[in-house]
């Protein structure tokens, strides 16, 4: 064995220096063979693909640019490094070697949808379809490449051979609805009306036993002005099936057509109330017959009328007494008769979530928090895992003076929470929970409460106005009120009740001067307040930042409102702030 015969096969045994291998033989003088050569590159492609796998993109990307310089013929080297470009986003580059690999393995589909879809991508329609050609030629059994060929011809507006790969899809496939509705539309674009009328006749007598076909066939004959022929194929329908309801659909739009409103109107309900039309398609009915009354300025009664036999029959669903109870409330009909639709929806599907919610917003805005405690309490028992119904039942309860009732309620909905609750809900009810236990002067557990609303919804304004006044009234963590006090007033600069707070947290942080800004922005803000709080709170400010008059002026009006109030008649009588 020579020396250079021995430093080559040192160099491969080991595995090191094999990028440098050719240099090495072409600087001592020595021509590398092409089994050498093919070795070489076989060994950095799996040196390619392994970094690949590990996720080192850098270099896996330098080893494959390496293997097409030690074989340009290598395919697969061009595909891998096709992808890399793309991330790069060198779409040029990519494209350039997703077609290398193509030319240089033709028969591997892979590669060819590849450089079919760059080009689909990159709007080289033409390209596009030479490619997928290219891959039915090489496989007559590829429905997608027809697809991609008729979809492809329509968007270069060759509506001909468009309808040749539809054909040719046939083929594969076999006669199919959404084969033919496509060559239809087809020929429709083309303007020609009795291939499209044909081409729907076929697929009727190639499934001579399915009626929907039928029906299929005479819509197209009534589009197209064949009136009487389509009449006569639904009639064909009905005689063999009376209670099709595709056909009574399609009967109901000729006598639209034929302007006769009473058979129209008679097919309506027979469609409405046959047990053989689907759901969807008695909501779709019925909204199509809004649109065609005009919405809320139509016929009411007819539209009304339907929605009654609808529900007093064995089609009647929650989801259609509530697109009654929406139409209801679009054209402004009575409460009560809106209320009583509602009731009928809970009568038989009493897990109606949206029914309940909706009386009992009905009974919260009559202030009737009885009727909401009853609704609630049913509706809870039904889904106990809405929070809404607790959130209901709680402030009912707070709004009845009951506050261990109340909080009881919030425990209850709070219990509930998964992370697929809405943090907005979720929010509110820590924040009343707050409220409450600081009420029952509960201050750690408010504190927690306020910190959980905080979390799931920072923004919860509300919370941060109540939180900082309530640390300002017991003197802790002034810092931490004052911020979330100023986010409050960012948010809502002429909001008297947040102005007022920010003012009070400033005054305990003895910032008079910035305080007095403040309350005075409050004061501007409250048109109509009936609390001497705010009087009051602008007074011990002015006192101490100097303004007795002005002082004196604010408590006078504050000792109006509550004249009861001896910390007031204490300030008044000796000018004189006192620490409550």
């Amino acid at each position: 064995m020579g020396i250079i015969d021995e430093v080559k096969c040192k160099l491969v045994f080991h595995g090191i220096g094999r990028m440098l291998l050719s240099a090495i033989l072409a600087f001592v003088g020595i021509e590398v063979s092409a089994s050498d050569s093919l070795a070489l590159y076989n060994r950095v492609f799996l040196d390619a693909v392994i970094e690949r796998q590990k996720g080192n993109d850098a270099e896996a990307f330098d080893l494959f640019r390496r293997c097409t310089q030690l074989n340009p013929k290598a395919s697969e080297a061009y595909y891998y490094l096709a992808q890399y470009y793309l991330k790069l986003r060198d779409k040029d580059k990519a494209m350039a070697c997703f077609e290398n690999a193509a030319r240089l393995e033709p028969g591997n589909t892979t590669f060819t949808e590849t450089l079919a879809e760059m080009y689909v991508s990159s709007t080289r329609y033409k390209e596009a379809i030479e490619a997928f050609e290219t891959i039915f030629a090489a496989d007559p059994s590829s429905s997608y490449a027809l697809d991609m060929l008729f979809r492809l011809y329509q968007m270069e507006g060759d509506y001909d051979k468009a309808i040749n790969a539809l054909e040719r899809l046939e083929v594969v496939e076999d006669k199919s609805e959404q084969i033919t509705l496509a060559k239809t539309e087809i020929f429709t674009k083309k303007g020609d009306k009795e291939a499209a009328i044909a081409e729907m006749k076929r697929l009727a007598d190639y499934y001579p036993n399915d009626l929907n076909y039928k029906g299929m066939y005479g819509d197209i004959l009534l589009q197209n002005d064949d009136d009487a022929g389509a009449l006569r194929i639904y009639n064909e329908i009905l005689a063999e099936e009376p209670d099709n309801n595709r056909a009574q659909l399609s009967l109901r739009s000729y006598f639209r057509k034929m302007g006769d409103t009473a058979k129209a109107d008679s097919m309506t309900m027979r469609v409405l109330l046959n047990k053989n039309t689907t759901a969807d398609a008695r909501d779709y009915l019925m909204r199509q017959l809004i649109a065609e009354q005009g919405g809320e300025e139509g016929d009411s009664l007819k539209v009304l009328a339907c929605f009654n036999a609808i529900q007093q029959s064995e089609c009647r669903t929650a989801d259609m007494g509530l697109l009654q109870v929406a139409y209801m409330n679009m054209i402004k009909m009575p409460e009560d008769s809106i209320v009583r639709v509602l009731e009928s929806i809970l009568a038989f599907a009493p897990d109606n979530a949206s029914a309940s919610l909706q009386l009992i917003g009905k009974a919260w805005d009559k202030d009737d928090m009885d009727r909401v405690l009853q609704l609630t309490a049913q509706s809870s028992q039904y889904n106990p895992e809405e929070m809404a119904f607790y959130y209901f039942e709680g402030m009912a309860l707070y709004k009845k003076d009951d506050n261990d009732g109340a909080l009881e309620a919030f425990k209850k909905g709070v219990s509930v929470i998964n992370d697929k609750s809405n943090p907005d809900i979720v929010s509110d009810f820590y924040s009343v929970m707050g409220d409450l236990y600081f009420q029952k002067q509960m201050r750690k557990e408010a504190y927690a409460a306020y910190d959980s609303c905080l979390q799931w919804k920072g923004d919860n304004y509300g919370c941060l106005n109540n939180y900082a006044y309530y640390l300002s009234e017991q003197d802790e963590q002034l810092e931490k009120a004052e911020q979330m006090s100023f986010k409050t007033v960012k948010q809502e600069p002429k909001n008297a009740t947040y102005l007022d707070t920010y003012a009070w947290v400033l005054f305990k942080l003895g910032r008079y001067a910035e305080a007095k800004v403040y309350i005075e922005q409050a004061l501007q803000n409250d048109t109509d307040s009936t609390s001497h709080v705010l009087f009051e709170h602008a007074g011990d400010i002015c006192i101490m930042a100097g303004f007795t008059d002005k002082a004196v002026e604010y408590w006078s009006m504050a000792l109006q409102l509550d004249p009861k109030n001896k910390a007031i008649q204490r300030k008044l009588k000796h000018k004189k702030y006192f620490r409550q």
